[in-house]
């Protein structure tokens, strides 16, 4: 729950969830809000595919999906699993025998609908490995693949026929007595996944996972999953997160992170905060943002850096931040610290000046959290 007694306004209310685990990872609960990507490597190439799981992990990542669909991605799964730091979930689609192996392997959670995978025993079977291997499982309704006869019966792919899937998927695990599993619904028409997810949250106590699926490239599906999520998020549904782009993993995560520190709701590394620069700025914003994101990536204490072009909104804005610049005149701005005037500094060397300050912060606020913690 993110509550702010000072800003009630700011407050959301989580949905009360069921919390299970995906490997050392709680979902759900009280437990924070976890993001996912998945690999699009192939899963054969091992080497290839745990470079692609330590990336997104390093960048943030909580759980890292990795398709299954074959006898020899099960096989390279085992090995992927042993040389990687982060839970995997391995998708599984169709071949009740890929989910068995999978759990068999070490995967954390199956990505799998049991509806899909045969007759009762085959299911069986997969619950029984998931149970006996500590594996959870993700029930992914999407309604670019829902049963036949959902679309006989509602005429099209819709939020009731998305979440009537979705029931029907957790009444088989719950009727075979298993309870470790969280579900989602996707769509990649924004209005029909969040008319989904709201009534699904409703329907269930499970947690939940969010996403937009096949939303598009880098800028217009991070719009399309910051508008979708964000508003469900908002309104307190939402246990674990995945933005799904045409993009490298690792911007997957770092959108993801960027949606959740918007809401407050999850805080990993520098929050710029930084103006859209106009004729009176006293330096190139532009670029020294630019230049500064890429200089603050290996930054994972949650702090805030204020980089504003001019005197009109920075100092207010420096008022609310851990560090900040304003630009000034003469070839020099000023730097605050926690919120105030601190010394001037030429633009000229400003960049490397914020880096050490924002370094130099970073580790105090550290440093603090270890005291608090002895």
């Amino acid at each position: 729950m993110s509550l702010n007694h000072i800003r009630p306004w700011r407050n959301i209310y989580r949905r009360k969830s069921r919390q299970i685990m995906v490997g050392n990872v709680p979902v759900g609960g009280d437990a924070p809000i976890s993001v996912q990507t998945m690999t699009n490597t192939l899963t054969t190439d091992i080497k290839g595919t745990i470079a692609q799981v330590q990336a997104a992990a390093d960048a943030g990542a909580d759980i890292v999906r990795v398709s299954v669909p074959d006898e020899a991605s099960s096989k390279a799964l085992r090995e992927i699993v042993r040389n990687v730091s982060v839970p995997i979930v391995a998708d599984i689609h169709f071949h009740y025998k890929r989910g068995i192996e999978a759990a068999e392997a070490g995967a954390a959670c199956l990505r799998i609908n049991p509806g899909n995978i045969g007759d009762e025993k085959r299911v069986k079977e997969v619950i029984k490995a998931a149970r006996d291997h500590n594996c959870s499982i993700r029930i992914g309704v999407n309604a670019g693949s829902l049963e036949k006869h959902l679309l006989d019966k509602y005429g099209e792919p819709c939020p009731d026929a998305m979440v009537e899937s979705g029931l029907d998927h957790i009444k088989i695990l719950q009727d075979n007595d298993f309870h470790e599993f969280k579900i989602s619904c996707k769509a990649s028409d924004v209005f029909m996944a969040a008319a989904a997810y709201q009534q699904l949250a409703e329907a269930t106590d499970a947690p939940i996972h969010l996403g937009i699926t096949e939303a598009g490239g880098l800028i217009s599906g991070t719009v399309k999953s910051a508008i979708g999520m964000g508003n469900l998020l908002w309104m307190g549904i939402g246990d674990t997160i995945r933005v799904s782009l045409s993009a490298d993993p690792v911007e997957e995560v770092k959108m993801g992170f960027e949606i959740l520190k918007s809401l407050g709701l999850r805080h990993r590394g520098v929050n710029i905060i930084s103006c859209p620069s106009c004729a009176r700025q006293g330096f190139d914003v532009i670029k020294t943002v630019e230049a500064l994101e890429k200089r603050l990536e290996h930054i994972k204490t949650p702090m805030s850096l204020s980089i504003i072009g001019c005197v009109v909104n920075g100092p207010g804005e420096a008022l609310m931040t851990d560090v900040g610049f304003t630009g000034g005149g003469a070839g020099s701005g000023m730097v605050y610290l926690a919120g105030k005037q601190s010394h001037k500094q030429s633009n000229a060397d400003m960049i490397d000046h914020i880096v050490e300050q924002v370094e130099r912060k970073a580790a105090e606020i550290e440093a603090k959290g270890d005291l608090a913690a002895e």
